[in-house]
């Protein structure tokens, strides 16, 4: 009994304060890495970065600094670290090598947060789709596609083609292809042409419209008709435009040459 007391009388002398030590260590360690998290966060918050990208690099950087912190008290206890960080490290290297489609996914993701090339709801061509942005995540973008299809997109592949984003900007121009017949007065097809953008009030004024012969094609002379509109309103005043060109050209007897193979109507979407 009394070889256990001075055993644990000795284990106490030599090993109390290193564990007290090293109990300190998680303690204190734990708090400055919760003030560190706290501190970056509201410094992320202040300069507007998205809350997504917040939540992981304060959460990625707290569970770090109490890897350090562990390994501290183990190194106080008198542990060998150098082999637990050897480990660490080759797991680390294993596992980036084993996702490093995913990290590469994560990197494009930060970096569309960070650069914001499109935000949500706008509309845009990426990674081989098109479609309406609903969430931009931390591995894959997810939007929906005209005809309310889910389509989620790796964001390794949406940064690395072109990306048009389509209502980044306030106006857009609509451009539309009028084909009209040789033996119409070009002077009046120009005024006819006028006159249906100049009645429609979501056309703007600045920047003003234009109207040109585009091209002398086989059997109709194509007029380009380019309006700028408000990003919001394309569509409709491409489908309306179109419609009024129709109705206007049968009222005044403008030909448009039948079948239009020479007339191409360019879409932007």
């Amino acid at each position: 009994m009394e070889n256990i007391l001075a055993k644990l009388q000795e284990f106490g002398t030599t090993y109390g304060l290193k564990i007290v030590a090293a109990v300190l260590i998680v303690v204190v360690g734990r708090l400055v890495a919760l003030g560190i998290k706290k501190l970056l966060r509201k410094i992320m918050v202040r300069s507007k970065v998205d809350e997504t990208l917040v939540s992981f690099t304060t959460n990625l950087g707290y569970v770090t600094m109490l890897a350090f912190v562990i390994i501290a008290a183990l190194g106080q206890l008198g542990i060998q670290t150098t082999s637990f960080v050897a480990i660490v490290g080759a797991a680390g290297l294993a596992i980036g090598l084993a996702l490093q489609g995913s990290l590469s996914n994560f990197a494009a993701g930060v970096l569309m947060i960070i650069f914001k090339p499109f935000k949500v709801g706008d509309f845009i061509e990426g990674g081989g789709v098109s479609g309406i942005v609903e969430e931009i995540g931390i591995f894959t973008t997810i939007m929906k596609s005209p005809d309310n299809k889910m389509i989620i997109v790796p964001n390794a592949k949406m940064t690395g083609d072109n990306i048009v984003n389509y209502t980044a900007n306030d106006c857009r121009r609509v451009d539309i292809v009028a084909g009209a017949g040789y033996g119409d007065d070009i002077d009046k097809v120009r005024s006819v042409l006028e006159d249906i953008l100049s009645a429609d009030d979501r056309i703007l004024k600045d920047p003003a419209p234009t109207i040109g012969i585009l091209e002398l094609a086989n059997s109709s002379v194509n007029f380009a008709v380019r309006p700028w509109v408000k990003t919001e309103d394309y569509w409709a005043v491409f489908f309306d435009t179109q419609e009024s060109i129709k109705k206007r050209f049968d009222a005044e007897n403008i030909s448009i040459p039948f079948p239009q193979q020479d007339v191409h109507l360019y879409k932007s979407e």
